[in-house]
Protein backbone atom coordinates (compact mmCIF):
# COMPACT_ATOMS: atom_id res chain seq x y z
CA UNK A 1 0.00 0.00 0.00
CA UNK A 2 1.47 3.59 -0.86
CA UNK A 3 1.47 6.13 1.82
CA UNK A 4 1.55 9.54 1.13
CA UNK A 5 4.34 12.21 1.90
CA UNK A 6 3.78 15.58 2.72
CA UNK A 7 6.41 17.49 2.28
CA UNK A 8 6.67 20.81 4.34
CA UNK A 9 6.21 24.03 1.94
CA UNK A 10 10.38 24.70 2.71
CA UNK A 11 11.51 21.63 1.77
CA UNK A 12 9.30 22.48 -1.79
CA UNK A 13 10.85 25.77 -2.16
CA UNK A 14 14.07 24.65 -1.21
CA UNK A 15 14.10 21.74 -4.70
CA UNK A 16 12.98 24.50 -6.77
CA UNK A 17 15.95 26.76 -5.93
CA UNK A 18 18.34 23.71 -5.92
CA UNK A 19 16.98 23.26 -9.76
CA UNK A 20 16.97 26.65 -10.51
CA UNK A 21 20.69 26.47 -9.64
CA UNK A 22 21.35 23.72 -12.46
CA UNK A 23 21.78 20.87 -9.70
CA UNK A 24 20.02 17.36 -10.76
CA UNK A 25 17.01 16.22 -9.50
CA UNK A 26 18.95 13.08 -8.21
CA UNK A 27 20.99 15.41 -6.45
CA UNK A 28 17.88 17.60 -4.79
CA UNK A 29 16.35 14.02 -4.12
CA UNK A 30 19.09 12.88 -2.03
CA UNK A 31 19.97 16.35 -0.20
CA UNK A 32 15.93 17.28 0.60
CA UNK A 33 15.00 12.75 0.95
CA UNK A 34 12.34 13.52 -1.30
CA UNK A 35 10.88 9.85 -2.47
CA UNK A 36 9.96 10.52 -5.93
CA UNK A 37 11.47 12.61 -8.92
CA UNK A 38 7.79 13.78 -10.55
CA UNK A 39 7.28 15.73 -6.82
CA UNK A 40 10.16 17.89 -8.01
CA UNK A 41 8.95 17.63 -11.61
CA UNK A 42 5.39 19.24 -10.11
CA UNK A 43 6.64 21.61 -8.09
CA UNK A 44 8.90 22.94 -10.78
CA UNK A 45 5.97 22.91 -13.07
CA UNK A 46 4.11 25.22 -10.48
CA UNK A 47 6.72 27.35 -9.76
CA UNK A 48 6.88 27.79 -13.84
CA UNK A 49 3.32 28.40 -14.01
CA UNK A 50 3.45 30.89 -11.34
CA UNK A 51 1.01 29.03 -9.36
CA UNK A 52 2.96 29.21 -5.75
CA UNK A 53 -0.32 28.69 -3.96
CA UNK A 54 -0.32 25.11 -4.70
CA UNK A 55 3.01 25.02 -2.50
CA UNK A 56 0.98 25.27 0.13
CA UNK A 57 -1.52 23.19 -0.29
CA UNK A 58 -2.22 19.62 1.65
CA UNK A 59 -1.36 16.11 0.35
CA UNK A 60 -4.41 15.48 -2.15
CA UNK A 61 -6.57 18.04 -2.08
CA UNK A 62 -6.67 20.49 -5.07
CA UNK A 63 -7.51 24.65 -4.46
CA UNK A 64 -9.67 26.32 -7.08
CA UNK A 65 -8.76 29.82 -8.15
CA UNK A 66 -8.27 32.29 -5.80
CA UNK A 67 -9.02 29.98 -2.83
CA UNK A 68 -5.36 29.07 -1.90
CA UNK A 69 -4.66 29.38 2.28
CA UNK A 70 -3.73 33.12 1.77
CA UNK A 71 -7.46 33.66 0.76
CA UNK A 72 -8.19 31.39 3.51
CA UNK A 73 -10.21 33.22 6.67
CA UNK A 74 -9.00 32.19 10.14
CA UNK A 75 -12.30 31.05 10.98
CA UNK A 76 -12.06 28.62 8.01
CA UNK A 77 -8.54 27.41 8.44
CA UNK A 78 -9.49 27.25 12.64
CA UNK A 79 -12.66 24.99 11.20
CA UNK A 80 -10.60 23.38 8.85
CA UNK A 81 -8.21 22.32 11.37
CA UNK A 82 -10.48 21.03 13.75
CA UNK A 83 -11.74 18.58 11.02
CA UNK A 84 -8.37 17.84 10.04
CA UNK A 85 -7.61 17.01 14.34
CA UNK A 86 -11.44 14.69 14.37
CA UNK A 87 -9.89 13.01 11.68
CA UNK A 88 -7.18 12.02 13.34
CA UNK A 89 -8.86 11.35 16.52
CA UNK A 90 -11.19 9.00 14.59
CA UNK A 91 -8.82 7.49 12.76
CA UNK A 92 -6.45 6.56 16.25
CA UNK A 93 -10.21 5.18 17.32
CA UNK A 94 -10.16 2.88 14.77
CA UNK A 95 -7.03 1.63 15.04
CA UNK A 96 -6.94 1.37 18.97
CA UNK A 97 -10.46 -1.21 18.18
CA UNK A 98 -8.63 -3.21 16.02
CA UNK A 99 -5.66 -3.81 18.72
CA UNK A 100 -8.32 -4.36 21.07
CA UNK A 101 -10.30 -6.96 18.13
CA UNK A 102 -6.69 -8.55 17.60
CA UNK A 103 -5.52 -9.09 20.95
CA UNK A 104 -9.11 -10.66 22.16
CA UNK A 105 -7.97 -13.30 19.14
CA UNK A 106 -4.71 -14.26 20.76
Amino acid sequence: MATRVSYPVEVKKKAIEMRRDGIPVKEVMDQLNIRNKTQVETWMRWYRSGQWNRLEQPVGKQYSYGKGPEYTSELEKVQAENRFLKQQLDLLKKFAEMQRRCRQRL
